[in-house]
Protein backbone atom coordinates (compact mmCIF):
# COMPACT_ATOMS: atom_id res chain seq x y z
CA UNK A 1 0.00 0.00 0.00
CA UNK A 2 1.30 3.76 -0.88
CA UNK A 3 2.08 6.22 2.50
CA UNK A 4 -1.11 7.85 1.71
CA UNK A 5 -4.55 6.83 0.14
CA UNK A 6 -7.75 9.11 -0.43
CA UNK A 7 -10.89 7.52 0.89
CA UNK A 8 -13.37 7.57 -2.24
CA UNK A 9 -16.74 7.09 -0.66
CA UNK A 10 -19.20 5.36 -2.74
CA UNK A 11 -23.10 5.50 -3.43
CA UNK A 12 -25.16 2.84 -4.79
CA UNK A 13 -24.87 3.71 -8.72
CA UNK A 14 -21.14 4.32 -8.01
CA UNK A 15 -20.49 1.20 -6.29
CA UNK A 16 -22.67 -0.43 -9.05
CA UNK A 17 -20.30 1.31 -11.83
CA UNK A 18 -17.18 -0.06 -9.72
CA UNK A 19 -18.23 -3.59 -9.68
CA UNK A 20 -18.82 -3.44 -13.46
CA UNK A 21 -14.95 -2.15 -14.21
CA UNK A 22 -13.99 -5.52 -12.12
CA UNK A 23 -12.73 -3.51 -9.09
CA UNK A 24 -15.67 -4.62 -6.79
CA UNK A 25 -12.74 -6.29 -4.74
CA UNK A 26 -11.47 -3.75 -3.92
CA UNK A 27 -14.62 -1.78 -2.29
CA UNK A 28 -14.24 -1.40 1.42
CA UNK A 29 -16.53 -0.59 4.39
CA UNK A 30 -15.12 2.35 6.01
CA UNK A 31 -16.51 4.67 8.32
CA UNK A 32 -20.21 2.42 7.87
CA UNK A 33 -19.85 3.72 4.45
CA UNK A 34 -18.82 1.39 1.07
CA UNK A 35 -15.54 3.31 -0.29
CA UNK A 36 -12.82 2.43 -2.43
CA UNK A 37 -9.30 4.08 -1.95
CA UNK A 38 -6.54 5.36 -3.70
CA UNK A 39 -3.17 4.92 -3.56
CA UNK A 40 -1.28 8.29 -3.28
CA UNK A 41 2.50 8.83 -3.31
CA UNK A 42 4.79 11.07 -1.75
CA UNK A 43 4.42 13.63 -4.69
CA UNK A 44 1.07 13.68 -5.05
CA UNK A 45 0.27 13.97 -1.45
CA UNK A 46 2.70 16.82 -1.18
CA UNK A 47 0.53 18.65 -4.47
CA UNK A 48 -3.06 17.59 -3.11
CA UNK A 49 -1.80 19.41 0.32
CA UNK A 50 -1.33 22.41 -2.11
CA UNK A 51 -3.95 22.36 -4.03
CA UNK A 52 -6.44 21.68 -0.99
CA UNK A 53 -5.23 23.96 2.13
CA UNK A 54 -7.76 22.27 4.00
CA UNK A 55 -7.36 18.83 3.37
CA UNK A 56 -6.42 16.73 6.37
CA UNK A 57 -5.18 13.19 6.72
CA UNK A 58 -6.04 10.84 9.59
CA UNK A 59 -4.66 8.81 11.70
CA UNK A 60 -4.21 6.02 8.93
CA UNK A 61 -3.09 8.63 6.67
CA UNK A 62 -6.12 8.79 4.66
CA UNK A 63 -8.25 11.63 3.63
CA UNK A 64 -11.36 12.41 1.92
CA UNK A 65 -10.87 14.92 -1.38
CA UNK A 66 -13.48 18.14 -0.81
CA UNK A 67 -16.85 16.69 -3.54
CA UNK A 68 -15.93 18.34 -6.80
CA UNK A 69 -12.38 17.15 -6.44
CA UNK A 70 -13.89 13.37 -5.87
CA UNK A 71 -16.31 13.64 -8.83
CA UNK A 72 -13.30 14.23 -10.90
CA UNK A 73 -11.38 11.11 -9.21
CA UNK A 74 -14.11 9.00 -10.32
CA UNK A 75 -14.06 9.99 -13.52
CA UNK A 76 -10.60 9.60 -13.90
CA UNK A 77 -11.53 6.05 -12.52
CA UNK A 78 -13.96 4.75 -15.35
CA UNK A 79 -11.89 6.38 -18.05
CA UNK A 80 -8.81 4.44 -16.82
CA UNK A 81 -11.04 1.33 -15.17
CA UNK A 82 -8.30 1.33 -12.68
CA UNK A 83 -7.47 2.37 -9.07
CA UNK A 84 -4.09 3.22 -9.36
CA UNK A 85 -4.25 6.53 -11.10
CA UNK A 86 -2.94 9.65 -8.79
CA UNK A 87 -0.40 10.00 -11.51
CA UNK A 88 -2.67 11.32 -14.02
CA UNK A 89 -5.17 12.67 -11.20
CA UNK A 90 -3.18 15.00 -10.18
CA UNK A 91 -3.15 16.77 -13.02
CA UNK A 92 -6.39 16.96 -13.11
CA UNK A 93 -6.86 18.24 -9.65
CA UNK A 94 -3.74 20.27 -8.98
CA UNK A 95 -3.50 23.77 -10.80
CA UNK A 96 0.02 25.06 -9.18
CA UNK A 97 -1.23 28.49 -11.06
CA UNK A 98 -4.87 28.50 -9.72
CA UNK A 99 -5.65 31.97 -7.76
CA UNK A 100 -2.26 33.35 -9.09
CA UNK A 101 -2.70 36.61 -11.21
CA UNK A 102 -0.70 36.26 -14.66
CA UNK A 103 2.46 38.06 -15.21
CA UNK A 104 3.42 39.88 -18.15
CA UNK A 105 6.96 41.61 -19.20
CA UNK A 106 5.93 45.09 -19.67
CA UNK A 107 8.80 46.45 -22.48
Amino acid sequence: MADYCINLFLGEEEQKKIQELGLGDFIKEIEGKKAVQVAVGPKEHKKLLKGFPDLEFDETNACVLPDEAQLTLMDVIMQTKTLDVMKFAITKLYNPLKGKDLRSKVY
